[in-house]
């Protein structure tokens, strides 16, 4: 059996990686699961599963936890150290799927333990990429990539000849205000923002979608994870959402990897890596869909590419800045405290003001993040509505 630990467990993601762990059950023993707050939620997937350990972050609600695992025979921990602790005790398997930079720790205590890690969350390779990968090389880890574009790149790529790759490309639905003009956008409201027209999201990446910094992002992570310069990376707009990433080969071939959008394909492929499994997913009726529609990616209307793009030229400590001022405007946006519109103005200005010197660890990065973090907030007021 693979042992499985599920850092961020009752997240989206965790629950759809708890869904094909319980299909599946002779396959898969759970060692740990994490969340942050849901202590209740913590409790019953862990008790459905007959996890090992679960661990919350909040260390006031242990007794909760604690009281809603009495008689199952499941350990109860909590705190920081503790999920630190879940993360780096050697799974075969282990799925880094907490949210923002609170992921970074743990994510690393799950590289410097070996076996496989399963990257669902964006900020550990848009912040200390370097970092990560560099990890992973150091401890024989096998570090695969969840987002389902670059699952897609990870499925079509030649790691055998990475010479005959001529470029990949990422596929972005648009989000809900891709046909949408300026000025329509700059009304545009949170619920709006996150009304995704394909998939099934959180608030916060619904929102990342809107404004295409989720690309911006993925454009970031695939650098990390493919070894690609910048320049041989594309970003092609599909509507659909069926392609989820291609790659071109030197002698004109593309390879595509398609599926409906549901986040446990993506899941089940590193689950049974370097095999397959089944899923329940929607299978794919080509006639049903009928056409498949490209455009490019309007960078007058959707700064946050370009942005994206010149960070991480730019590196260094950047891209550490950029994910956590877009976290902050984000919020704010959110919050109905800013425009749609000035998301992408407070982060380009918090990429601005300062420039820290290129973090060596992840203290460094969580210090690089913090002060990020203040100086997009003290820009708030700028743009408050």
């Amino acid at each position: 059996m693979k042992t499985v630990t599920i850092l961020g467990a009752t997240g989206s993601v965790g629950r759809s990686t708890l869904d094909l762990i319980e299909r599946q059950p002779d396959r898969f023993r759970v060692v740990a699961l994490t969340a942050n707050r849901d202590a209740a939620g913590l409790a019953e997937a862990a008790r459905r599963v007959g996890a090992e350990k679960a661990v919350i972050a909040d260390e006031s609600l242990l007794g909760a936890l604690r009281d809603a695992l009495a008689g199952t025979g499941v350990e109860a921990w909590a705190g920081a150290d503790a999920i630190d602790e879940a993360a780096g005790a050697g799974a075969d398997w282990t799925m880094g799927a907490i949210m923002g930079c609170a992921g970074l720790k743990p994510l690393m205590r799950a590289l410097e333990g070996g076996g496989t890690v399963a990257l669902a969350n964006k900020e550990p390779l848009v912040s200390a990429g370097h970092l990560m990968t560099e990890a992973a090389s150091a401890h024989g880890t096998t570090l695969l990539p969840v987002d389902s574009e670059h699952n897609a790149i990870f499925q079509c790529l030649d790691r055998a000849r990475p010479e005959s790759v001529s470029r990949i490309i990422l596929t972005g639905s648009g989000g809900p205000f891709r046909t949408m003009s300026l000025e329509e956008m700059r009304r545009a409201t949170a619920a709006e923002a996150v009304a995704h027209p394909n998939w099934s999201m959180g608030a916060k990446i619904s929102v990342d979608s809107a404004t295409l910094m989720n690309k911006g992002l993925e454009l970031i992570e695939a650098f990390h994870l493919f070894g690609l310069p910048q320049e041989r990376i594309d970003i092609v707009i599909h509507p659909q959402s069926v392609i989820h990433s291609l790659v071109e080969y030197v002698d004109g071939s593309v390879l595509a990897q398609l599926g409906a959008p549901d986040m446990r394909i993506p899941i089940a492929y590193t689950l049974a890596w370097p095999e397959r499994m089944e899923t329940p997913c929607e299978r794919l009726d080509l006639v049903a869909i009928s056409r498949f529609d490209f455009e490019a990616p309007e960078l007058e209307r959707f700064p946050a590419l370009r942005i994206a793009r010149e960070t991480l030229e730019a590196g260094g400590a950047k891209p550490a800045i950029l994910n956590a001022a877009n976290e902050i405007a984000v919020a704010s946006f959110l919050e109905d405290r800013i425009g749609f519109l000035d998301i992408a103005s407070v982060v380009n200005e918090t990429l601005s003001a300062y420039a820290p010197e290129v973090p060596s660890s992840i203290d460094e990065v969580l210090e690089v993040d913090g002060e990020a973090r203040r100086v997009a907030a003290g820009l708030i007021g700028k743009f408050a509505r």
